[in-house]
Parts: C-alpha cells; structure tokens; sequence
C-alpha cells in the first residue's frame, strides 16, 4: 500500500487537483551590445572567475549570478556591478554566457 492509497483510505471525500506541467524556461536577461569581460584572478591564494562590464539593472544581476552558481554548483556573489564566482570557470562560463546571447571577452591568461 503506497502513500496514495493511505491518503485515499483516510480522505474519501478529497478530490486532488491536477498538477500543473512546469515548463524550465531561461529567464530573460537584458543583453547588451558590448562584451562581458570574463577575468581570471587569485585573491587570498584561491583562484576566482571576475565578470565585469554588464550594465543590466540589479534583478538582472541577481539572477544570472544564480544561474551561473547553479550551472556551475559552486558560490559566488555580484558587488559593485561585478560577479564574482569562485574557481576558474571561464571557458564554462563563456560558453553558458554565449547560448544565452551574450558576448563575451577573456582577458587575462
């Protein structure tokens, strides 16, 4: 006897309601005509991913930075209109960024 059926045997008189599909759409974000700047840098002797030159309002800045730390299950933050993501993910970075539509720009090594 499963949980359904227990639920069923307890709750006669309950109908459920139809769960409604889900769809998984990217958000949209404001894409812009210049290039992110994707930096390589250490700080304290640990190696962090800079994105920097996105001009999208702060909802915009929030979410990408969610859904990079998501894409790439590591921490991160975005301060002073710069995210911040902890490791070197440039190239993943980059190529999250450019199906999305943006463009993107290494700089560094």
């Amino acid at each position: 006897m499963d949980l359904q059926d227990q639920l069923r045997n307890l709750f006669p008189d309950h109908q459920p309601e139809k769960e409604e599909e889900v769809s998984e759409e990217k958000a949209e974000f404001w894409i812009q005509d210049e290039p992110i700047l994707c930096k390589y840098e250490k700080r304290k002797g640990k190696p962090i991913t800079i994105l920097e030159g996105y001009q999208g309002a702060d909802t915009d800045f929030k979410t990408l930075t969610k859904q990079l730390k998501v894409f790439l299950g590591v921490g991160g933050t975005y301060k002073n209109e710069t995210i911040i993501i902890q490791g070197d993910y440039r190239d993943k970075i980059m190529a999250y960024l450019k199906e999305n539509g943006f463009k993107t720009k290494r700089v560094g090594g």
